[in-house]
């Protein structure tokens, strides 16, 4: 999914928010969890993860929110883009995959919380599924 000296931009719909990402890509998976699904208004959400010392703003700043217990979403309070997901005990910051400039810079290889899936999804068969976070 890329090299250590790779690097992976990405940022807000009205441009508010510009972030980079540097090396490869830990992970990338669909999610389909409720929180998920509300907090950016469709079925599954992308997330990519990267370690957080390869992650930084470049512009703007932004705004994060709780939404569970231990899981905190970053997003632009201009547009309401969602760009961020992570919390006090990952490893990782997620990265909202649309919100790349190339979002095909990672592909996915799971679906997780499978469990909450809406029935007009169809899964990948190809890709690992698991019914919660493994």
């Amino acid at each position: 999914m890329g090299d250590q000296t790779d690097y992976h931009d990405g940022g807000c719909l009205c441009g508010a928010i510009r972030y980079r990402a540097r090396g490869p890509f830990v992970y990338s998976a669909h999610c389909h969890c409720h929180s998920c699904q509300r907090a950016v208004g469709a079925g599954i959400t992308t997330w990519s993860g990267v370690k957080p010392e390869n992650f930084e703003v470049t512009k703007g700043e932004i705004t994060v929110y709780e939404s569970s217990p231990g899981m905190e979403r970053g997003f632009c309070n201009k547009c309401g883009s969602s760009l961020t997901g992570g919390g006090e005990n990952w490893d990782d910051v997620a990265i909202a995959s649309a919100t790349l400039d190339n979002s095909e810079a990672a592909t996915p290889t799971a679906n997780v919380y499978a469990s909450h899936k809406q029935s007009w999804i169809v899964l990948d068969e190809d890709l690992n599924t698991y019914p919660k976070f493994p």
